[in-house]
């Protein structure tokens, strides 16, 4: 169908992104100033579905009857485990959950913290590791692979291959200069991919610590801080005044880390689950 005018900024990134490239089981739902989507996961593993605007706009009844509606679309399209992602979730987005037959399965946290680093944050590389930024093409087998070993089992950052990490590429926000490699021995072993935010609105520009990790061979040695706080040095040097990052509420390790180096939360996005038995 035809993308409605309506803003469409709750859909979240990964729906906004199947619209510019549609999926062939895809589909959109508009009603009144509203507009949901039903499209295939990315990793081929399950559905997303989401509405925008807000459920403080367009009310608990339009949010579930979107909801219902992409659900309808699941099961007549074999059916399959399916996530909503709310930002900011209020009680509303769970009654409109609720209502639709979906259940509170995730939360993740929004921290952010100001820049530069104050008091300023130092953490040396552990010996022989060096840092140097990404290179398109030579370095996406070898990167996959460290990413699909440190989030095993991660709904959404885990289990990519060469399709997930080119569509990311295609992002007119990507910039390789803002993908940091830590190496040893010339493998890769722990990364940190950065995104810039322009200024939104009242929101200023902001540079979000996208995805971090660290290959499980490597961890323990204290390079997870170190990579953290060079990618925030290189937001900061471009200007940016404000990191940001998004950590899933029951990873306690990773939390006290980012409050140690000065981050505070900010925001909590819910994910709502269910499983849809085909038509």
């Amino acid at each position: 169908m035809t993308r409605p005018a309506a803003d469409l900024g709750a859909l979240g990134d990964a729906l906004r992104r199947d619209l510019a490239h549609p999926a062939a089981r895809s589909s959109g739902f508009a009603a009144r100033e509203a507009y949901a989507r039903a499209a295939p996961a990315e990793n081929g593993k399950g559905w997303i579905v989401g509405y925008s605007p807000g459920v403080a706009t367009i009310g608990v009844g339009l949010a579930t009857e979107l909801l219902m509606r992409c659900l309808a679309h699941v099961a007549d399209h074999g059916g399959g485990d399916v996530t909503l992602w709310r930002e900011g979730a209020v009680a509303d987005d769970d009654r409109a959950a609720r209502a639709a037959g979906l259940d509170v399965d995730r939360e993740l946290l929004q921290m952010r913290v100001a820049l530069p680093l104050v008091p300023t944050n130092d953490a040396e590389l552990p010996p022989a590791v060096t840092l140097r930024t990404f290179v398109a093409g030579s370095d996406d087998d070898a990167w996959i692979a460290v990413n699909n070993r440190a989030f095993a089992g991660h709904a959404e950052q885990g289990d990519w291959d060469r399709t997930t990490l080119a569509a990311r590429r295609r992002e007119a926000w990507f910039d390789p200069s803002m993908f940091v490699l830590a190496t040893e021995a010339g493998r890769i072993i722990g990364f940190n991919w950065l995104r810039r935010h322009p200024a939104n609105g009242p929101d200023p520009e902001a540079g979000e610590i996208y995805a971090i990790g660290v290959d499980p061979d490597a961890q323990g040695r204290g390079l997870g801080r170190a990579l953290a706080i060079a990618g925030l040095a290189r937001l900061e040097a471009r200007g940016i005044r404000r990191g940001l990052l998004y950590v899933a509420a029951d990873n306690a390790g990773a939390i006290e880390l980012y409050r140690s180096i000065g981050f505070a939360v900010t925001r909590t996005d819910r994910a709502y689950a269910a499983r849809v038995v085909p038509e």
